[in-house]
């Protein structure tokens, strides 16, 4: 199956946090106090996801308040935090949605996402992925996580499914 097909199956996007939705740097204030840092691109790329009438979701294996607040701030009602075993929690999300694998694109960046890239229809590694996620991937971003590489993803299946124009006019 080559990459558009995957691409034309689409109606869910799962994406691991660190390392995908920020650049993989955690930084702790004097107080102790975790900040990330999020691309807006990446952002507008959820909301044109969510605009074309799909659900955007995260697994992580990190529980933080920040990624609450930007799942709010974004509209994101599929959020696992804390997970261990992220095709378990991935298979539950499917269950809950009535969704097949074949349905899923899955962004990671490491390890721990390998067992779900290699699951569903899509796997995507960011550019900076670990070789590993990278050569199991259906595709691999031209960017780094935390800097686009989710809006990239989302430019590419919708484009794949001729929606993308559709959702250009609207900023027209």
């Amino acid at each position: 199956m080559d990459l558009d097909q995957r691409c034309r199956s689409i109606r869910l996007i799962l994406s691991d946090v660190d390392g995908v939705l920020t650049d993989g740097g955690i930084v702790f204030d004097n107080q102790g106090i975790e900040t990330k840092r999020f691309h807006v691109r990446d952002g507008l790329g959820i909301r044109l996801w969510q605009k074309a009438g799909y659900r955007f979701g995260l697994i992580t294996h990190r529980s933080s308040r920040i990624v609450k607040m930007r799942v709010a701030e974004l509209g994101i009602d599929v959020v696992r935090q804390g997970i261990d075993d992220k095709l378990s929690a991935m298979n539950g999300i499917l269950a809950e949605l009535r969704l097949t694998p074949a349905q899923v694109c899955y962004l990671g960046d490491d390890l721990p996402d390998l067992a779900v890239v290699r699951a569903v229809g899509l796997g995507v590694a960011v550019a900076d992925a670990s070789s590993e996620l990278r050569q199991a991937a259906h595709y691999t971003t031209h960017l780094p996580g935390g800097a686009g590489a989710i809006r990239e993803t989302v430019e590419l299946i919708l484009r794949a499914q001729g929606r993308w124009e559709d959702l250009v006019q609207t900023y027209r």
